[in-house]
C-alpha cells in the first residue's frame, strides 16, 4: 500500500488542503484531484467518478423517459394486440434516440478523468513505492488514457440497449395486466412512466459505481504496469485491501506474484480489442460446486472455469485471507489472463513491487 510522502507528495497534500479551505471558507467549488494511494483516496476517486457520470447522462435518460411514455400514452383499451406491439417497439426507439447521445457524453467525463487518473497513478509509485521514474507520461501512459476515455463507449451503448428491451418487455406486461383489472389510461400511463423510470433510468442500480469503480481500478493497474516497465520491474505483487469487506475473491489473489510483461501483453491485447474486454480479462464470481463448497470460478460462455475452492472463508475479518485448496498456479492464472485488478465489481486491490 502506498506509504510516506517525499516532496512530491508534501506539494500534492498541500493542494488537497488549499481546495479543502477554498471549499469550507470561500464556498468555491474544487475539481478533486485523484489520490490512489489509500483504500479511502481510491474510494473518494470512484465515488467523484460516479457521481460525475450520473450527472452527464441524467438529462437525456430523463428525455428518454418522457419520449417512451409519450408513445405509450394512448387509450389501451381501444387497441389491438398488433398496435400494442408496435407502439411497445416504437417506444423503445424514441427511448433508444434519446439514449444514443450518451456514450459520447460520457466519453468526455472519462477522457478527463483518465489523464488524471494516470497522472495520480505516477505520482502514487513514485512517492510511495519509490520508482526512479519521471513524472511526466511516457508514450505507453498516452495510449492507456486513449484507451481509457473510449473503451467504456461499447458497454455504455449495450447497456442502454438492454435498459430499452427490458422497459419494452414490462410496457407490454403492465398494459396487459392493468388492462385485464379493468385500470384507466391515466392509471396504466403512471404504472409505464414508474416502470421507464426504473429500468430506463435505472433508477436504483449501482451501474454507475461499478463501470466507475472499473474505470478506477483498470487505469490504476494499467499505469501502475506501465511504470514498472519504465523502472525495469520484472515481477509485481497482487494487493488486497484486507478488511472485513474484502471478497474471497481479493483474498486468494492477495500476495500472489506476477509477470509485468505478461500484464503489459494482456493490456496491448484489451487496446486492440476493447469490445472483448469481458472475454480478455474475465471477472472473478464466486458459487457453489456439486458438493456445496463455495467456489471461485470464471464463466467462458456457458462453462464454469473453477479456479480455487475455499477452505475456511476470511470474509468478515480484517487481515486474514482464508484458506484456499485445488488452486490454480501464478502461471496458470496469467493463462487465464487473471493477474491483476479489477477481477470484480467495485474491486480496490492494487499491484505492489513488495
Amino acid at each position: 500500500m502506498c506509504g510516506t510522502g517525499d516532496a512530491y507528495g508534501l506539494i500534492h497534500d498541500a493542494r488537497v488542503a488549499a481546495d479543502e479551505i477554498l471549499e469550507r471558507y470561500f464556498r468555491l467549488p474544487v475539481q478533486k484531484a485523484y489520490d490512489l494511494g489509500t483504500p479511502r483516496g481510491f474510494d473518494r476517486a470512484v465515488l467523484d467518478l460516479s457521481r460525475r457520470l450520473k450527472a452527464t447522462v441524467s438529462s437525456s435518460e430523463q428525455e428518454a423517459i418522457r419520449a417512451a411514455i409519450e408513445v405509450l400514452d394512448v387509450d389501451w383499451s381501444k387497441t389491438t394486440a398488433g398496435e400494442r406491439r408496435a407502439l411497445f417497439a416504437q417506444s423503445m426507439r424514441a427511448a433508444g434516440l434519446k439514449t444514443a447521445g450518451i456514450p459520447r457524453l460520457t466519453e468526455v467525463v472519462f477522457g478527463g478523468a483518465a489523464d488524471d487518473l494516470v497522472a495520480a497513478t505516477r505520482q502514487s509509485v513514485r512517492r510511495d513505492q519509490r520508482l526512479k521514474i519521471s513524472a511526466d507520461f511516457n508514450a505507453r501512459d498516452k495510449r492507456i488514457t486513449k484507451h481509457l476515455a473510449t473503451s467504456n463507449s461499447y458497454f455504455t451503448s449495450d447497456e442502454y440497449g438492454r435498459r430499452s428491451q427490458a422497459f419494452g418487455r414490462q410496457a407490454a406486461q403492465i398494459v396487459s395486466e392493468g388492462l385485464e383489472s379493468g385500470l384507466g389510461q391515466k392509471a396504466i400511463a403512471r404504472d409505464l412512466e414508474r416502470a421507464a423510470a426504473n429500468t430506463i433510468a435505472g433508477r436504483g442500480s449501482n451501474y454507475w459505481d461499478v463501470i466507475a469503480g472499473a474505470f478506477v481500478g483498470r487505469g490504476r493497474s494499467y499505469s501502475q504496469l506501465s511504470a514498472y516497465r519504465e523502472a525495469n520491474i520484472a515481477r509485481y505483487v497482487f494487493e488486497a485491501v484486507l478488511d472485513e469487506v474484502t471478497t474471497e475473491t481479493c483474498r486468494f489473489f492477495h500476495g500472489k506474484v506476477f509477470s509485468v510483461d505478461r500484464g503489459i501483453q494482456l493490456f496491448e491485447q484489451v487496446e486492440k480489442n476493447p469490445e472483448n474486454i469481458k472475454e480478455l480479462t474475465p471477472w472473478v464470481r464466486s458459487g457453489l460446486d456439486e458438493e456445496g463448497s463455495s467456489v471461485l470460478f470464471v464463466k467462458k460462455g456457458d462453462q464454469r472455469i473453477p479456479i480455487a475452492t475455499v477452505g475456511r472463508s476470511g470474509f468478515g475479518i480484517k487481515d486474514d485471507v482464508g484458506t484456499f485448496r485445488n488452486t490454480r498456479s501464478e502461471q496458470e492464472l496469467m493463462d487465464m489472463h487473471l493477474s491483476f485488478p479489477p477481477l470484480h465489481g467495485l474491486c480496490r486491490s492494487c499491484l505492489s513491487i513488495g
